[in-house]
């Protein structure tokens, strides 16, 4: 096929359906929802640019093209015709196809961070047609901040803009997350942004002010009437995150579940990212009703070894280097790495808690000097007939007077559900078994459940949902079923597990050269201490000594800081003890 041909006829497509789609500035005459970044996609937008250091980035830009586009179309905006030869030109050089799915777009723009200014996914009705939501973008760039409107003339998605009051409001992407049920995650930035008395003080001297002037109520009533957000969380800034995005410590994995970095005890913004951790923990609970659960991924050091601010050394003051910054696109998550030892521990946190996903780290070396990775320069874009699957994982049971396992899932389609599964087994290597899961006719709209036959004490029992829409869509819930799927363990009775019982899960990456996490499970909380010895039992270190908290946990340790060989990490609480080998290399 001749590349060249084909390229332009996708930009011809693109350009024949766009100047169709409206923009308003009055929210929507109807609930709505924002969509989770973890939910379907359509397209992932980045943006060309190289006045603002795309020369620099076009590697990290064509590595997030070449994984993007096996999941959903890639739409690269770009400036000027001659820059878009241009994009297309390197990406060929380096052995992108080009062919299928990677569609150009012409379209002015100021900078790369597509992020921050780029078109929101809202659906109408939580399921029924895509919009997209355009905020004030708040840096002084003005063709980055009317690229939502271009996008939704290209793709044919209204436009909701919060540019005229009462509802004009400042803000920016990388400062926003929501779990898809109505919660969003924030710093604190968007109260200065739209606060007229901050005068800048404090902030990043690009950072818009005097545009607009709400409370904080006012703020989250735009944020409910344009997105549905009824919960919106905000957080205190960190000292040293110049930028003060919430994307580069933290990240939603799912609906329950916090990622957050992680900096060794009282060291730079880990005391502010902790104290804003225990405030989120201690305040508020899952859409579902359940606390949190938070994975722990190490910050890593970068100038010299040090973390920021690296000791006052000026020209470094925008490094920020951070592991959370990474993007889902359907079933593969791309990442940044950083070619350091704390890369693979990263890496493997985010595949032992995204089971089944591709995870693609990509060598942000050249941008994060700038302040920002791969989540800072992606946007997703969401399907137009999403299939809508929320649940609430299933926590250990016991089968004391329990007919069986029960799984509820709000199910959701504009053209409504045909039918739905759960699946289950026992081993990983076992054919999966199904029962069928029946709308329960209730107080809960969209609520199905399936029953799942009691299994063995002692036994772990992978389950996954299948739903089929009367359109004839399915999807499964984890998106990577059956490679991914969730989990829990059966115990014999609720009297006969102990309240304090704890392990130590597989310790990884194992063997370890860098970064290594040891992770914990206690029943409840306890007084513990996990050792490490050399290979004839001499204590070598203490990994940590105090109180492990009840549920699942994690601690980290350095294994550059000692010479290769094999050792046992000990666990020590309630008279007892538990011992896992590591290798380092």
């Amino acid at each position: 096929m001749n590349t060249k041909k084909s390229l332009s006829i996708v930009l011809i497509l693109f350009c024949a359906i766009g100047m169709m789609a409206q923009t308003y500035t009055t929210p929507p005459n109807t609930p709505v929802r924002t969509m989770a970044e973890w939910e379907e996609l359509q397209a992932l937008v980045i943006t060309w640019n190289p006045g603002n250091g795309g020369n620099t980035w076009r590697d990290i830009l064509t590595e997030i093209t070449r994984a993007a586009r096996e999941e959903c179309a890639v739409i690269i905006v770009c400036s000027s015709q001659s820059i878009l030869t241009s994009a297309q030109n390197y990406l060929l050089t380096k052995g992108v196809d080009l062919t299928s799915k990677v569609q150009f777009f012409v379209a002015p723009n100021n900078s790369i961070w597509v992020r921050d200014y780029g078109p929101t996914s809202v659906y109408a009705g939580d399921v029924d047609s895509l919009l997209s939501v355009d905020w004030i973008y708040n840096r002084n760039r003005p063709y980055d901040n009317v690229i939502p409107e271009k996008i939704g003339q290209l793709l044919h998605i209204p436009v909701y803009a919060t540019t005229q009051a009462p509802y004009d409001l400042v803000n920016t992407g990388g400062n926003f997350m929501s779990d898809g049920m109505g919660t969003a995650f924030a710093s604190k930035l968007v109260l200065r942004n739209n606060d007229q008395t901050a005068n800048g003080e404090g902030a990043d001297p690009n950072d818009i002010f005097g545009v607009s002037n709400h409370t904080a109520l006012e703020i989250d009533n735009i944020l409910q009437e344009y997105m549905g957000i009824n919960r919106y969380i905000k957080m205190e800034e960190l000292p040293f995150d110049g930028i003060h995005h919430i994307d580069m410590h933290m990240k939603l994995l799912d609906e329950e579940t916090l990622l957050v970095g992680q900096y060794p005890m009282n060291v730079s913004d880990g005391p502010q990212i902790e104290a804003n951790l225990l405030y989120v923990l201690s305040q508020y609970k899952t859409a579902f009703g359940h606390d949190f659960k938070v994975v722990r991924v190490p910050m890593p050091p970068f100038v010299g070894g040090q973390y920021p601010p690296y000791g006052g050394v000026s020209q470094y003051s925008a490094l920020y280097p951070t592991y959370a910054n990474a993007v889902f696109v359907n079933r593969t998550v791309i990442m940044p790495k950083y070619n350091l030892p704390t890369d693979a521990a990263a890496q493997d946190t985010f595949q032992k808690y995204l089971p089944g996903y591709k995870i693609v780290p990509v060598d942000c070396n050249g941008i994060i000097n700038s302040g920002g990775a791969v989540h800072c320069i992606t946007k997703e874009i969401g399907v137009t007939e999403p299939l809508l699957v929320l649940h609430s994982r299933l926590p250990c049971l016991d089968n004391a007077n329990n007919p069986g396992y029960d799984v509820f899932a709000t199910l959701k389609h504009r053209m409504g559900i045909a039918g739905a599964k759960v699946f289950f087994r026992t081993e990983q290597d076992a054919p999966w078994q199904n029962v069928d899961m029946e709308y329960v006719n209730g107080d809960t709209a969209f609520l199905w459940k399936g029953t799942i036959p009691l299994q063995l004490a002692g036994k772990t029992v992978f389950y996954y949902i299948q739903a089929t829409s009367n359109s004839g869509k399915t999807v499964t819930r984890p998106v990577t079923a059956p490679t991914g799927a969730w989990s829990f363990c059966v115990n014999q009775s609720s009297e006969s597990s102990e309240p304090n019982a704890f392990n130590i899960a597989d310790i990884f990456p194992n063997p370890a050269s860098g970064m290594t996490v040891v992770p914990i499970f206690s029943h409840g909380k306890t007084q513990a201490r996990i050792l490490m010895y050399n290979l004839v039992g001499q204590p070598v270190a203490t990994i940590f000594s105090g109180e492990i908290p009840a549920g699942e946990s994690k601690y980290f340790f350095d294994a550059a800081r000692f010479a290769p060989g094999i050792y046992f990490l000990k666990l020590q609480a309630n008279g007892t003890q538990l011992t896992k080998k590591v290798a380092i290399h």
